[in-house]
């Protein structure tokens, strides 16, 4: 028995010869088959277009008038440099640490980029949750909106409520838990820089604690940066228990005690250098199985890589100014009452500091650190401590 030939009609239907049938069916079958292929292309071609056109919307610089087609701009810039550097409206991706890494350590080989470019700085929060001194933050900030960016590496279950008008609203990265002395603070340190490089217009990084605040309005920050020929990361040979002192042998001979090199954990590096600590394994793996927890890995790590690859680009100082005075593992915390203009005094005008080879007594931007209950009297006296 012949079989049924579906929407195009039966045997059963036909009043025709089963002959003529058949070779009208043999006849007729190429066409339906190209007819068919033809409705699959155009389908697939149709659905491939959409979901194009849609991912272009998405991604859509924010430099493009609304007047504009979205659409247009998309199909325009395809196939030429503006579809490699642009800047995505969220800093959300589904990439692993592995891809992450991979992705940001790519660099251009020429020095002058072939399109108009404003530099900005990357402020890198590293907390665990909240960000009580925002507000400060945010009068910082205010009127510079195309001259930096942030990002927050918090607890990966914490969801942050910034207001959509805050500086901070969507700026939260992909995060992992990460512990005090161990390697896992330089991964939190290495996933905020991978982030900050996928924006090609972010020049400097700056990393920061949920209890840092700036010590210099915007534009003498931006300045100070933009100007110097160092990046500003302690790099020193401490001789003692808490230098070398924590060095293990058995990081010989990719890294020996001559090398070893202590600093601040809280640093401003540029983009060449941001892309040196992301691209690391070699010395990474060294740290990584040698350099356990009382050996305070976020204290060693960068400054000893970095002063082995590229000594000649650090200024081999922080910018963070931190007050050990009081003894102890931590920094002095400051609260409420402890600010005062006498306190201020003491950070500004604590004596001088080389700044691209020439002394300066401009040393220290920020500070730390200072706790929720300062954020009032910071804002009311601002412009008199900082010039904001």
């Amino acid at each position: 028995m012949m079989p049924r030939l579906g929407s195009f009609g039966s045997l059963e239907e036909c009043q025709v010869p089963p002959v003529r049938i058949i070779n009208q069916s043999n006849r007729h079958f190429p066409l339906r088959l190209l007819l068919l292929w033809l409705l699959l292309g155009a389908g697939i071609t149709f659905s491939f277009l959409s979901l194009y056109t849609s991912w272009c919307v998405t991604e859509q610089t924010v430099d493009v008038p609304i007047t504009q087609s979205k659409i247009q701009q998309c199909f325009q810039e395809s196939d030429n440099v503006h579809s490699w550097i642009r800047t995505r409206s969220s800093i959300l991706h589904e990439m692993n640490d592995t891809e992450l890494f991979w992705r940001a350590s790519f660099v251009p080989k020429i020095e002058k980029y072939p399109f108009d470019r404003t530099p900005k700085i990357a402020f890198m929060f590293l907390t665990r949750g909240p960000l009580p001194l925002a507000p400060l933050w945010e009068k910082f900030l205010k009127g510079k909106d195309k001259l930096y960016s942030i990002y927050i590496h918090s607890l990966p279950l914490y969801q942050p409520e910034f207001l959509p008008s805050s500086a901070f609203y969507g700026r939260q990265i992909r995060s992992q838990v990460a512990e005090w002395g161990t390697m896992s603070m330089c991964d939190a340190e290495r996933r905020l820089l991978a982030n900050a490089l996928l924006d090609i217009s972010n020049e400097w990084f700056i990393l920061l604690s949920e209890a840092c605040i700036p010590l210099q309005n915007f534009t003498t920050i931006y300045t100070y940066l933009s100007r110097s020929h160092f990046s500003f990361i302690g790099a020193y040979d401490e001789p003692g228990p808490y230098g070398r002192g924590r060095y293990n042998p058995r990081m010989r001979p990719e890294i020996n005690i001559t090398n070893w090199r202590k600093g601040s954990q809280w640093f401003e590096i540029d983009r060449e250098l941001a892309v040196n600590v992301v691209q690391d394994t070699f010395y990474y793996s060294k740290f990584e199985q040698f350099c356990r927890p009382d050996c305070y890995v976020d204290e060693h790590y960068f400054p000893t890589m970095l002063s082995i690859k590229s000594p000649h680009l650090l200024a081999n100082r922080t910018l963070t100014w931190v007050d050990w005075s009081r003894g102890g593992p931590h920094p002095a915390t400051f609260e409420e009452t402890d600010i005062t203009d006498e306190l201020f005094k003491t950070i500004l005008n604590g004596g001088t500091c080389m700044y691209n080879d020439q002394p300066t007594d401009l040393c220290f931007l920020f500070a730390r650190k200072f706790a929720p209950s300062a954020l009032d009297h910071l804002l009311q006296h601002s412009s008199k401590f900082f010039g904001f």
